[in-house]
This record gives C-alpha cells, structure tokens and sequence, in this order.
C-alpha cells in the first residue's frame, strides 16, 4: 500500500500533509509549483480539476486506488481508514456532529472567501484585480471567524477536548489568513489557538515541505 500526496507549499494540501505528519504515516511526497496544471506536465491527467491537493492510495489487489482532491476529506480519509486515530471521531462520539461541522466549515466557511481575496489582490493581473471584492470577502472571513473565538474561549481545542483533524483543518485556513496579512485582525482567543496549533512540530514540518 502506498499513499502519494501532490502538493504545493502553502497550498491547502498543507491539511492532508499536516495529517500524515501526526499519524506517523509513511508516504510519498511530489511537491509542485503552483498552479501544477500549468507547471506539473501531465498534472492534469492525475487530477482532472487542476487544484491542489491530489492524494492516491494504492492498495493492491482487485480493489484499485482512491483518488481524493479535497483537502478536509482526505483528512478524513486518513484517520478512517489508516487508523485508528485520536486525530478522528466516530458516530459513537458525544461531538460526533461538531466534529464534521468544523471539517466542512473549515473550507466551504473559512478557506473559500480567502481565496477569493487571494485572486482579487495577488493571482489576477493587475488590471483585473478588484479591491471591492476583496474588501467584501474579507469581511465575510472576520464575520464568520466568529464562531473559532467563540469555541475555544474555555477550550484549547475545537471538540471532544483534544486535538483532532478538525483542528488541522481550521488550522490550515487561519494559517491562511496570516499570508494574506489578515492575522494582525484576529482576536485574542483565535491567536492563542493558533500559536498553539504553529507549536505542534507536524504542523512546522508540513509547512516547510
């Protein structure tokens, strides 16, 4: 069985590499210039889409390999089916729900309005840059980033009382937020949580990768 992860530094496949770091789990590595679909020849044979992260697990047999490419499933993936794993909850755990609810918030919430600002301000050529959409998107972020202070007020983590790969994957997005020069807005709880987060050596190993 060999697990194969295509990334880009910086790029949400941090989430994914950030996992495999915590489980201790052997795996290759191709790290990409971003974006891989126009600098990785035949990228896009591997994953149609073109986005960052593409992970496959070949498992041998008559079973063939799983081919994933978002990033908060694929961690996910990792802890269900190369576990078991503190970093994963089960239907069987008191914040079975919360758990799932971060893992989705974390990009569809949190990662998607950044990108948006990301493209507006850096990405575009300068004469298609738009600074209201990035104003606007950046307002949803801060609006939305609510409800991280909020959780962990009274908590160093966000449910079942220890880390879990939905840290991991909001991890990733407030990550995010610092690049984009966002952090300097963040209240008191969200910065002690993420300070927590950059401490963990997973965490500093995935970033450099």
């Amino acid at each position: 069985m060999t697990i194969k992860l295509y990334h880009c530094q910086g790029a949400r496949s941090v989430r994914p590499l950030w996992t495999l770091e915590e489980m201790g789990l052997d795996y290759e590595l191709e790290s990409m210039r971003f974006p891989p679909r126009m600098f990785r020849e035949g990228y896009l044979d591997i994953n149609p889409l073109g986005t960052v992260p593409a992970l496959i697990d070949t498992k041998g047999g008559s079973d063939g390999d799983t081919l994933m490419t978002e990033s908060s499933g694929i961690c996910q993936y990792l802890v269900d089916t190369h576990g078991p794993s503190p970093l994963g909850l089960t239907p069987k755990d008191k914040d079975y729900g919360t758990y799932l609810n971060w893992l989705h918030r974390s990009d569809a919430t949190l990662t998607f309005p950044q990108t948006i600002v990301l493209r507006y301000t850096r990405l575009e050529p300068k004469e298609r840059r738009l600074q209201q959409a990035a104003d606007d998107y950046t307002q949803w972020f801060f609006a939305r980033l609510r409800s991280v202070e909020q959780a962990v007020t009274d908590n160093e983590y966000l449910c079942a009382g220890r880390f879990t790969i939905a840290d991991i994957a909001v991890g990733y997005a407030l990550y995010l937020a610092g690049t984009l020069g966002l952090r300097e807005k963040f209240k008191p709880n969200t910065e002690a949580y993420l300070k927590r987060l950059e401490a963990r050596p997973a965490f500093q190993r995935a970033i450099t990768l």
